[in-house]
């Protein structure tokens, strides 16, 4: 995404807390990363875009709403909102679950929870699922799944999205892939009904891998909307 957005626009892409790179003080308070935020975009300059796909998109909207003129605009990539009966609602104590099992040392169960309970993907599933490299990786940070929990409280319980929890008059776009589900679409729905300049768009062909699998087609659609 980053490659294909940088022939248009000046791209920062950055390691999260406790990810990569990034160092990752304690506690853990979301407050941190919209700070982290807020001081990328003033070595880009004083404004930006910001971009993100799928649990990201909680924390874009919250920085987005924080930092006020700061942001000029935003492109989230099927946010993963639960607003009503059309799937499971995350688990009521997911954040504890989580930080219990990674305190516990039990990271690849971390995965293995947030992989069933969040993500839905079939047991049966898994244990192809661990054979793969990738997976250790992902254990390596499952302490941030309970982070990105924290930042989507409120955002995935099978109920209305808050109203009071965000203003932003930038204009912003979401995204839904003409062949994701439809939780995403009717969450995105619900965020143009609470917000004033929310356009719903859909990328045809694609689902809710297209952010990392597709990166042209999303970046094409994008800058469409960002520099229309």
């Amino acid at each position: 995404m980053a490659k294909a957005l940088s022939e248009h626009f000046t791209v920062i892409s950055f390691d999260r807390r406790g990810r990569g790179a990034s160092s990752d003080p304690q506690p853990y308070d979301p407050a941190r990363e919209i700070e982290d935020i807020a001081a990328l975009i003033d070595v880009a300059g004083g404004s930006a875009v910001l971009i993100s796909g799928s649990g990201g998109c909680g924390l874009a909207l919250d920085a987005a709403s924080a930092l006020g003129g700061k942001v000029t605009g935003l492109y989230l990539y099927e946010p993963p909102f639960i607003v009503d009966d059309s799937r499971s609602p995350a688990p009521a104590d997911y954040v504890e679950h989580q930080e219990a099992l990674v305190a516990a040392g039990k990271r690849s169960e971390a995965v293995e929870y947030f992989m069933t309970e969040m993500i839905g993907v079939p047991a049966e599933f898994i244990p192809a699922m661990k054979q793969d490299p990738s997976w250790d990786a992902m254990a390596k940070y499952a302490h941030t799944y309970a982070y990105d929990g924290r930042i989507l409280r409120g955002l995935q319980d099978g109920k209305p999205l808050p109203t009071d929890r965000w203003s932003i008059d930038a204009a912003i776009a979401v995204a839904v892939g003409g062949n994701g589900e439809d939780f995403i679409r009717e969450g995105a729905n619900a965020l143009s009904a609470i917000l004033p300049n929310v356009t719903v768009l859909t990328l045809p062909g694609h689902d809710h891998s297209a952010f990392w699998m597709a990166p042209e087609p999303v970046a094409q659609q994008a800058r469409t909307f960002l520099l229309g």
